[in-house]
């Protein structure tokens, strides 16, 4: 089928290779579900309005579900002549319902109802995204919760630093993800908002009824100016803003299982169903889906630069460039759902090594600052704390010994004020007790917000 509907002005058939050059149907079936359901509300509203009949209306509907059934069933053939999915239900309509059908596009153009397609696919993608982001928390939830005295050393540069609880250490990525969860809900609200009915710029002369085929949508309110309705991007943007920082976090986060899993580290074991092996060497497990987790992340990033670039010069109102932002909005979609998922069945498989962390945790004088506030609280100031203990750290590591290796003559010899008391300051129990600021990894503190977490996951489930 190459009949058009703009055959009327045109003099000449389009090229077959313009056709195949400005088709989108390779990618925008996908939004056939979301098509039907507008075409569905929108005759239902002609027919309330008396654009078209009640009778009419019926045929309309009853054709657009044998339509429906078609592309859900896989029988459904597509041309490259017919463009997009608008015009592959238009055209099949045609045959499957007859005359009736070309009344369907009355009060609408291609330009609301794509707009309309794309904010109803993306509203429910974002739900979707909403419930793993929420799986993913209660994830991190539990195995924090499961590992609660599991001792750690905490990193500033890549270097060990100070003792933490690994519990502590997931809950920082719960609330990373908790934030996103709550970018996703956000951006929510501004896509959720129905274009239906701004025609193809300046809205329409029939009588509509907006209101009623938003109600049918399950839209809480209609867009308020038709130009900026067809012509804008930007709840697509914020989603892939909120995308691309959520893959930030799951980048982050597998970046640490990669080098956690290392054997120079050893901190965790990844399950061997979630791994993979060498092709040449027998000994090799690899962590290859935090590493393509990783990877994946710029494939998002790309995304997000690629609408950005895509929208930033067009003049208003619709111009054919935006058919490009389907492809990097869609490949986005799946992509964050992919990771997320994966996650989501990883983390609970996740074998936490604490002896080879707590082993880590004693070493490198992660109690130096310890060390210090002990001081402080002797009456030191800070500044000569810090630098006392520099030069304790300094002699340590001559001799070869850690801080609480050392005997308290050759303590003294930094500072008459430290005492044998000290040495119940350097333990690694005292470090994580004592830090007990909100927010700090005191177990106390940790096991509080685990159960603060556990209360939030189960009231939005």
């Amino acid at each position: 089928m190459t009949e058009k509907p703009w055959d009327g002005r045109f003099s000449e058939k389009t090229d077959a290779r313009v056709e195949a050059f400005t088709s989108s149907i390779a990618y925008d079936r996908r939004l056939y579900p979301y098509d039907i359901a507008g075409s569905i509300a929108h005759c239902k509203m002609l027919a309330k309005v008396g654009v078209i009949t009640d009778d009419e209306a019926v045929q309309l509907v009853e054709g657009l579900g044998i339509v429906k059934r078609e592309l859900d069933r896989g029988e459904f053939v597509f041309h490259d002549s017919l463009e997009d999915i608008h015009m592959h239900i238009e055209a099949r309509l045609l045959q499957v319902a007859g005359r009736v059908a070309q009344k369907l596009h009355t009060a609408r153009s291609r330009n609301d109802q794509v707009a309309l397609d794309v904010r109803m696919f993306l509203r429910d993608e974002t739900r979707q995204t909403i419930d793993l982001l929420q799986q993913m928390r209660s994830a991190l939830v539990d195995i924090a919760g499961g590992h609660l005295d599991v001792v750690m050393p905490g990193y500033t540069h890549t270097q060990r630093a100070q003792p933490v609880l690994f519990a502590h250490h997931m809950m920082a990525y719960y609330e990373m993800f908790t934030r996103d969860q709550d970018r996703f809900a956000d951006c929510l609200k501004r896509m959720d908002v129905m274009p239906l009915g701004s025609a193809a710029l300046a809205g329409t002369t029939y009588p509509i009824d907006r209101d009623y085929a938003a109600q049918l949508l399950d839209f809480p309110s209609v867009s308020p100016n038709s130009m900026d309705a067809v012509s804008d991007r930007d709840f697509a943007m914020e989603f892939l803003s909120a995308a691309g920082i959520s893959m930030v976090h799951l980048s982050r986060f597998s970046e640490e299982l990669v080098l956690w899993s290392t054997s120079e580290f050893g901190f965790i074991t990844l399950s061997d169903a979630f791994s993979t092996g060498s092709s040449i060497m027998p000994q090799k497990k690899n962590p290859d889906i935090p590493e393509i987790v990783r990877g994946k992340t710029g494939r998002v990033f790309g995304a997000l630069v690629s609408l950005l670039t895509l929208m930033k010069g067009l003049p208003m109102a619709y111009n054919r460039d935006m058919q490009e932002d389907k492809e990097p909005l869609f490949d986005a979609v799946d992509t964050l759902k992919a990771c997320l998922s994966i996650n989501v069945q990883m983390i609970p498989r996740i074998t936490v090594n604490a002896e080879t962390m707590r082993k880590a945790a004693s070493v490198g004088f992660l109690n130096a600052t310890d060390m210090a506030d002990y001081l402080v609280g002797r009456g030191m100031p800070f500044r000569k704390a810090h630098a006392c203990v520099g030069n304790a750290v300094a002699y340590a590591l001559d001799v070869g010994k850690e801080l609480d290796q050392l005997n308290l003559a050759e303590l003294k010899q930094f500072s008459p004020l430290i005492k044998d008391d000290l040495f119940d300051h350097l333990t690694v129990e005292h470090m994580i007790d004592r830090r007990k600021s909100r927010g700090g990894t005191s177990r106390e503190n940790v096991e509080r917000a685990i159960l603060e977490a556990g209360k939030v996951l189960s009231e939005k489930a």
